[in-house]
Parts: structure tokens; sequence; C-alpha cells
């Protein structure tokens, strides 16, 4: 709550006065104020009530207005109180200041002073809270900075990563979930763009559900049917009338799932609902306002469709201003381990069977493994070698088949981060053989395999034995 939506807490033994301050703040505009006509029942009522300022008489019966200041001033070092007394004596004045009194005031108070006063106060503590705002916030930051800690730890939960790429994303999460304002989500298909925009709505503190579409394959007429809702009649077999999704996300969050496929004039609509947040359901001409936050995410890079002319730019510009990029799995190979962790035990689970054991080889087999699918691939992959599994160890056969089927159609990516500057062939100089071609695909596919021939053969596109006889040339020749 803030300090101007608190009351005004006028404390004085005449009721006369009581009304007549009364009338001088409303009549001022202050609507909210409250009387007590005894000192005993002020600190009673402060440990249960905030107040945004107290005008307090200095000369009661039973606590003085001196003594109930200094409790206040112990008790309540933000609230600002203002002494108003019919003694005019400047060492009192003094006094009362010393104390930690706001301001001073003689009877009878003129109505703009004494209106002037408690607005001074109040704008006085709104500085202060807004000052300890910012401390905090500076402190939290830094805190999460210097210590990697996230204030909404759960709200991650469901993303299994070890990654530091991943945790400056979800810090950036914290940070702008709160904002209202929309917020794009890309990344590959597969990397878990859905969960990481419920995280967003989880943080945000909305009240509303979260409610997820894909809006990729929906003609204008869908896309409006299913997010605004239509009026009875609005088109051949709507009997009746219906809500749409943006209705039932009220108060919550709307995910809008593969953007990127979005026909130009359901891009038009989109623009006015995050524009000026209005939208007409189907046969309507009653313009409906919308209070759901807006996240919208997709696989495509925009600024290609952009270039063709099949996404607006305005669009695209009133979405990105927050824009979180979730990397792929090739660029975190780090997450392999936990992921293959997670999803052996979730689908063992979830078929109930115990959790089998995976070899040591199989991190390094995955690592080698470029994912096209991302995460969802590497839990289907997961389900299919655990489903399989009948005792023991499990085995890499199943892995490796997956990949082989896959490797057809999957683009090798050599990452700069995997590759030592001598581990490169020079073409600058003598053009190299392919038997020195040859060994140099190799060393690196043992080098990345952590040794193990048949990972590297998998590697190379050669059986195990067709490696190995590879090896036992090289050593006879060396």
């Amino acid at each position: 709550m803030t300090n101007e939506s608190l009351p005004v807490l006028i404390v004085d033994d005449e009721e006369q006065i009581l009304l007549s301050y009364m009338a001088m703040m409303r009549t001022a505009g202050i609507e909210n104020v409250m009387t007590m006509n005894y000192s005993r029942d002020v600190m009673q009522f402060l440990d249960k009530q905030d107040a945004s300022v107290i005008v307090l008489d200095l000369n009661m019966p039973y606590i003085s207005g001196m003594e109930l200041l200094e409790k206040i001033r112990h008790d309540f070092p933000d609230l600002s109180v203002i002494i108003v007394t019919a003694t005019n004596e400047i060492e009192q004045a003094v006094e009362c200041m010393k104390q930690g009194a706001f301001d001073y005031l003689v009877k009878p108070v003129e109505k703009s002073r004494l209106v002037s006063s408690i607005k001074k106060a109040v704008e006085l503590n709104a500085l202060r809270g807004e000052v300890s705002s910012l401390k905090q916030h500076v402190l939290s930051l830094r805190q999460h900075l210097l210590t990697d800690k996230l204030e909404y730890e759960s709200a991650f939960a469901s993303i299994y990563t070890n990654s530091k790429k991943m945790r400056s994303v979800f810090h950036y999460v914290e940070t702008i979930a709160r904002s209202g304002t929309p917020v794009f989500i890309t990344g590959e298909t597969g990397v878990g763009k859905e969960l990481m925009a419920r995280a967003v709505h989880e943080i945000s503190g909305v009240q509303g559900e979260f409610v997820a579409v894909n809006v990729a394959g929906l003609d204008d007429n869908m896309f409006s049917d299913t997010l605004f809702g239509h009026q009875t009649g609005a088109y051949t077999g709507a009997d009746k009338e219906r809500d749409g999704l943006i209705v039932k996300a009220t108060q919550g969050t709307l995910l809008l799932d593969e953007i990127g496929d979005l026909n130009e004039i359901s891009q038009i609509k989109l623009l006015r609902l995050l524009e000026e947040g209005v939208y007409y359901p189907l046969g309507s001409d009653t313009l409906q306002k919308n209070s759901a936050r807006i996240i919208a995410s997709t696989n495509q890079d925009l600024q290609n469709l952009m270039a063709e002319g099949k996404f607006r730019k305005d669009l695209y510009y009133r979405l990105c201003a927050i824009h979180i990029h979730i990397p792929p799995l090739r660029e975190r190979t780090e997450d392999i381990p936990v992921l293959l962790s997670n999803f052996i035990e979730d689908t063992a689970r979830s078929l109930d069977r115990k959790k089998p054991s995976p070899p040591p080889e199989l991190v390094t087999l995955l690592s080698n493994y470029t994912f096209p699918g991302n995460i969802r691939e590497l839990k289907a992959m997961v389900f299919d070698g655990v489903a399989q599994h009948r005792s023991g160890v499990l085995s890499l056969e199943s892995f490796r088949k997956f990949i082989a089927e896959k490797g057809g159609y999957v683009e090798t990516v050599i990452s700069p981060s995997s590759q030592s500057p001598d581990s490169k062939i020079d073409f600058s100089g003598r053009f190299p053989t392919l038997k020195e071609v040859e060994q140099y695909l190799i060393t690196e596919a043992l080098k990345r395999s952590d040794g193990n021939q048949g990972i590297a053969a998998s590697l190379l596109g050669l059986t195990r034995q067709a490696l190995n006889k590879r090896l036992k040339r090289s050593d006879k020749k060396s």
C-alpha cells in the first residue's frame, strides 16, 4: 500500500477540534482521515494499521503528546508526526523537533498551514519509501550477481539446467516478469519456450490463468474466433455466443505460440490488441478491453520474415521490447547430464519401473549429437531407451539407432569453442592429402568421444570394425 492511500490520523481529546480538522482535510481533497480521542489507544492502533502521518495534540490526559511522540518515534521511526498545541513556547517547540517531530503548529491552526504540512509529510514518506525500495533492489541485484541466487527459484523448477546461459535468462525473467509489458520468446523447436512463458506467468503475480494457443495454420476467422470469441449469428453455425481464449486469460497470461506463422490480417488485429488493449469479437461492433498479459513465441527468424514481407515490422518492434532467447541444447551441452538423469527418472516412474543406470559413455555420445529437436527430442530418445530396457545398465543401442536414423538430415555443427588452435587443418600452404585429412578426422573424433571407439566411429559414419582397421593401419605406419 502506498503512503498516499494510507489514512491521516488526527489525535486530540477535544471532539470539536477533531470535527474541524476533518472538515479542513476533506475540503482540501484529503478524504482518508481517521480521528481518535484518547492518546492511550494510539500505539495499539498503529500495531494493527499503518498511517501516512499523525497530527498529534500535545496536551492530553492519560498519555501526553510528548510522551506519545517518543514512543511513536521509537517504534515507528519512518512515521511523520505533526505536533499541534495551544502553547506557543520556543523551548517546547525545540524539544519536540529534537524528539523527531516533522512540524510544530500553534492553535488556532490555519487551514492552509495544516494542509500544507500534511501534504509535505506524505510526500516525504513517499520519497523515503522509494529510496528504501531502490536500496532493496540494488542489494538484491548485487546479491544475485555475487551468489547467482534467484528470488523465485521454484518458478523454474520444471526447467532442468546447469547452464550459466540459462541462469542468466532466469535472472532476466525475474527482472521483467512483473512489468506487464508483452514478452517475446524465441528459440528452436523443443527448447522449452512454453515452460519459460509459464515461469514469466508465475513470477508476474497475476491472478488469472495461463492460457496457451498455437496460432500456426489459423486463418483470420479461426484466429479471431479462437482468441476473441463471437456473437450469436456471427457466421453459419454460430448459434450461441462464445467467449474467446482472451477472456479465459482475464487477469492472467495468454501465450501465442508460433507467432511467425500468423497471417497478415491477424497480425494487424494482434498489433491493435498490443497497442490499444482492445479487440472486437466476431460479429460485434462493440470494443472489448483486454486485461491479459500477452506472450508471443516462435522458432522462426522474424528478421528474415520481415525482409520477405511476411511479418509486419511495427508488430515486431512492438513485441521485441522484452525479448527472451533460449539457447539450443547443442550450445549448452553441460545440461545433458542433468536432463538425462531427470528424464530417465521421470520415464521410469511413468512406466512404473525401477530407474535404470545409464552407461558412462551415454553422456559422451549425446554430447556429440546436434539435437535438432533439442530437449523435446532428448526426452523422446530417453523414453524410447527406457521403454526398451529390461535389466542391468541402460543400453546404448537404442540411442545409437535413434541418432543414426536422424543423422541423414542433421547438419553437423562444429562449435568454435570445441576446437583447439592446433587442431585445425592448415590450407594456407601445401594442400593436405586425403590420408592427412582422414587422420585429422579420426583424431578429432576420438578426442570428442573421450577415446570411445564406438562413439568415434558413429561420428565418422563408420562401423567400429572399420575404424579399428584404420587405427591399426595407422599404428603400423607409425
